[in-house]
């Protein structure tokens, strides 16, 4: 079985320090959590931009400073930018990180009712047309699914032409108003994509830790942070991203599973040939 690439999602733009403090907003906090996360076995940092006091933001400049900072302290992690954004940004301000040309972005292949009256609206069109933006740059795309309809949309924009190989999926599973983390759901998602593609799973929440080892048994890839989980057992909170990917690297460990390098990943995901 190939090595498991671990992708760490230090800060996201929902969680903030008064559920855990160890949740990274300045540009010095940011690069130290990165940095934990590389030591203890990540090889991808998962990347949004936060303002010192928390706001999320999209700020070029912002972005830029972070990227700076991380790979000051690991310059062969490989960075993965968001252009998932905020409710009511436009495309055009959702896919402003692509433009300092990271190695990866995600790209978001569906809506989602985030709960009361938040919608993440991602129609077909928009899909399309951050795709092939991002497709542009030779920038690895990573497909953010939350349901087995957005694997469905990828597919489809893949046979219609707007979408290209390779495919290397996330299913980021028990988010609201998406799919649940079951094991059973891991399994639809994972019988629904090609044979040839890629996956990672994303598991919010509870389902972090339990999904995360359904993907390693598997041969899938994980995504573990506390943009997704601020805890490390119920009712502990996490200590720090460092300690997240290490009790990854721990379960991997109970399956025999090795963890890839960011060179070994970028071989794995097929980054060399982009």
């Amino acid at each position: 079985m190939e090595k498991l690439i671990i992708t760490c999602a230090i800060t996201g733009a929902e969680v903030t320090k008064q559920q855990n403090q160890a949740v990274p907003y300045t540009i010095d906090e940011v690069a130290e959590s990165a940095y934990g996360a590389y030591l203890a076995g990540a090889s991808i940092i998962h990347l949004h931009a936060r303002e010192d006091d928390g706001t999320p933001t999209h700020r070029l400049e912002r972005f830029s400073e972070l990227i700076k900072a991380i790979k000051s302290k690991c310059p062969d992690v490989i960075i993965q930018v968001t252009t998932g954004g905020a409710i009511g940004m436009t495309r055009d301000e959702r896919l402003t990180p692509i433009y300092l040309n990271p190695e990866m972005a995600t790209l978001d292949c569906g809506s989602l009712n985030f709960g009361v009256d938040e919608v993440f609206i991602n129609t077909e069109n928009d899909i399309i047309y951050m795709g092939n933006i991002i497709e542009s740059k030779n920038i690895y795309k990573e497909l953010e699914c939350f349901e087995k309809g957005h694997v469905d949309t990828v597919l489809r924009l893949v046979k219609r032409g707007f979408l290209h190989y390779p495919l290397h999926f996330s299913f980021v599973l028990g988010v609201n108003g998406g799919m649940s983390g079951e094991n059973r759901d891991f399994i639809f998602m994972k019988d629904s994509i090609p044979k040839d593609a890629t996956y990672s799973v994303a598991g919010i929440g509870k389902y972090e830790f339990s999904l995360a080892e359904q993907a390693i048994i598997h041969g899938g890839h994980v995504r573990v942070g506390l943009e997704d989980n601020l805890y490390i057992e119920k009712g502990i909170l996490a200590k720090s991203n460092q300690e997240l990917v290490q009790k990854i690297v721990r379960i991997s460990q109970n399956y025999n599973r090795l963890i890839a390098t960011p060179r070994e990943a970028r071989k794995i995901l097929g980054l060399e040939i982009i």
